[in-house]
């Protein structure tokens, strides 16, 4: 199979995936603090990852750590911790949807850092993708105008956080297999999620009484084994053969999975939501087409 044909496939698969961890983040605020969420994922994680692929570690060259070490705090511990924060207080529709400005960073990033060459056609495409995302934003402020939006900051923060960390991988870990970076990433940040989880008070709590916290444990398990680390993977090899903008695009398809199974909780959708996805999936196309002269 083409790389043109395995990144769309994993543009789907990630979508899926990432949209439908926003829904697992609302359900599992329900029984843990953003705090025990954030830490509870990033260690489950590294669990996964350790069984899935210990021996790749090897694979890692000595001068790249330092690049692994940042791109996993920068792509994965402090988002894990501003989405939960975020999901407290935003629809789990409107926090992917204000995720779909990572591109736009992504491309910002690129050009400025890392004198990556993008195309007129893939600028067109971000623009267009972005005009979307802020139909949605505007349409979802409508229609919950009680949510308390000054926590979008968390999910910007998140999206330069991806937007950064995407431009490394390419620039600086292009040659290095997925799994090593993925399980790389996450025994870097393992310390510190060990140390936030035992001062989070979640020691104190007593599982076994608590429905709540046995169903929030459910979701963050799932959240761990493929929101984290499977996803982790796939994107990594998604980068690999993508351009950065095109691989961070996938932040404009997830919250149409996003909005869909806040549909099924109970969050709202209106006509002019859904023409406005139409308008991302366009700006998508636009962002994986190159100008023939290239």
């Amino acid at each position: 199979m083409s790389n043109n044909n395995k990144k769309w496939i994993y543009l789907i698969l990630l979508s899926f995936i990432w949209g439908s961890s926003y829904i697992l983040i609302k359900k599992t605020l329900i029984g843990v603090s953003p705090l025990q969420l954030g830490s509870l994922r990033v260690i489950f994680t590294t669990i996964v990852l350790f069984i899935m692929g210990f021996s790749s570690l090897k694979k890692i060259p000595k001068d790249k750590w330092k690049w692994i070490i940042l791109t996993g705090y920068i792509g994965s511990f402090f988002p894990s911790f501003f989405f939960a924060f975020a999901q407290t207080e935003i629809d789990s529709g409107v926090a992917a949807i204000l995720n779909s400005l990572t591109p736009l960073a992504t491309l910002i990033i690129g050009v400025v850092f890392y004198k990556f060459i993008i195309d007129s056609k893939q600028i067109l495409g971000v623009i267009i993708g972005l005009f979307g995302s802020f139909l949605l934003i505007y349409e979802g402020s409508t229609i919950n105008p009680d949510q308390n939006f000054l926590f979008v900051g968390f999910i910007i923060t998140a999206s330069v956080c991806y937007a950064t960390s995407v431009n490394m991988l390419k620039a600086h870990l292009q040659d290095v297999p997925a799994i090593s970076i993925a399980l790389g990433n996450f025994l870097c940040i393992l310390p510190p999620a060990i140390i936030i989880l035992f001062y989070s008070g979640f020691m104190n709590i007593n599982v076994i009484e608590s429905p709540k916290v046995q169903n929030a444990l459910f979701y963050i398990i799932v959240l761990s084994v493929f929101g984290s680390a499977f996803a982790k993977i796939l994107f990594n090899k998604f980068v690999q053969i993508a351009s950065p903008v095109f691989a961070s695009s996938v932040t404009y398809t997830l919250p149409i999975v996003a909005v869909m199974w806040g549909l099924l909780d109970g969050e709202t959708i209106n006509f002019r939501q859904i023409l406005a996805t139409i308008v991302i999936l366009i700006g998508v196309y636009f962002a994986n087409r190159r100008s023939r002269s290239n």
